[in-house]
């Protein structure tokens, strides 16, 4: 059963989960800065997406497995890390175009790209997170009763995160493609750029260099 004494416990925490800034944000924002946002819902769909992974994952043991390997664990971090500074350099090599989100009746430069890149960058982005993993292993047995069958119960979960996520991701989105004029202005969208691609490199660095939990 979805609904029961404890969900509610679990939507407040996964509510509040889903609006603190972090990677997922980041990306979002970036993407919408890059191509609007089209690509900035686009890639709030596909990091949703990721979540069913790792709840599907997580129900069926093979986090437990990464996390008593130390070496799984540590290819699985690294390949993230190295991934987030790869998406950071990416915005920076956008800083340096000065690139800015065009609107109807703004004059600016708008770089148009496949549906498929921010599908793809949101999605890897999630699913090669191990912090993802850790939390959803720790987190969502709390919430699966010994008599419920845990991968449903972890996808229901999981779609229920998707909801409230991408209520809040493609709610940044449409702010932040509703900036217009700013937005349009190849001055700001450098300092965005810039900005978010130095947060994402640092991300990636302590990524990296954290220790195993």
């Amino acid at each position: 059963m979805l609904v029961d004494a404890q969900f509610w416990s679990f939507l407040v925490a996964i509510t509040l989960l889903s609006i603190t800034p972090g990677v997922d944000t980041l990306l979002v924002i970036r993407n919408t800065s890059r191509g609007g946002v089209r690509d900035g819902a686009l890639t709030s769909l596909a990091i949703g997406c990721g979540l069913f992974v790792h709840a599907a994952v997580s129900a069926l043991g093979i986090s437990l497995i990464l996390l008593q390997s130390a070496w799984a664990f540590g290819v699985l971090k690294l390949v993230g890390a190295v991934y987030l500074i790869w998406l950071g350099l990416q915005a920076f090599l956008a800083a340096r175009r000065g690139q800015g989100l065009p609107v109807a009746g703004v004059s600016g430069t708008r770089r148009v790209v496949s549906a498929w890149k921010p599908l793809r960058e949101g999605l890897l982005s999630n699913i090669l997170n191990p912090k993802t993993v850790v939390f959803y292993m720790a987190f969502l047995p709390q919430f699966i009763a010994p008599g419920d069958p845990a991968l449903v119960k972890s996808l229901l979960l999981a779609g229920v995160h998707f909801v409230i996520a991408n209520l809040w991701q493609i709610g940044v989105a449409s702010m932040v493609g509703g900036a217009g004029r700013l937005l349009a202005s190849p001055v700001f969208a450098r300092w965005l750029n810039g900005l978010t691609g130095m947060v994402l490199i640092v991300f990636g660095i302590r990524l990296a260099l954290e220790r195993q939990p």
